[in-house]
């Protein structure tokens, strides 16, 4: 089934700056072979939905490696059983209707 997913991984116990975390998160998406797209509070991701929650996982993971004792995440996500559908598509469809209004 394929998701789109839109999560934000906070690393706790950490400092200010969680940068190199975020970082680190990037990374295990693009080795997942999953599309993303990095925005300022997080990051939307497409794809079969193991693979996506798969990939949560491994975030949680590797930030936890990285020395992070706590995580918190928030995730919003969506399926459709009518057709495949991309967050591209979802941005551009309101793009054209807010264009022709």
């Amino acid at each position: 089934m394929h998701v789109i997913l839109d999560i934000c991984v906070v690393p706790m116990g950490v400092g200010v700056s969680v940068s190199r975390y975020v970082v680190a998160c990037e990374k295990v998406l693009q080795e997942a072979g999953l599309k993303s797209e990095l925005h300022a509070y997080g990051t939307v991701v497409e794809g079969e939905w193991d693979a996506v929650f798969a990939a949560v996982r491994r975030c949680h993971e590797v930030v936890h490696a990285m020395g992070a004792p706590r995580i918190t995440s928030t995730a919003r996500f969506g399926t459709r059983t009518d057709r495949i559908q991309t967050a591209e598509d979802k941005v551009r469809s309101v793009k054209e209707k807010l264009a022709g209004s």
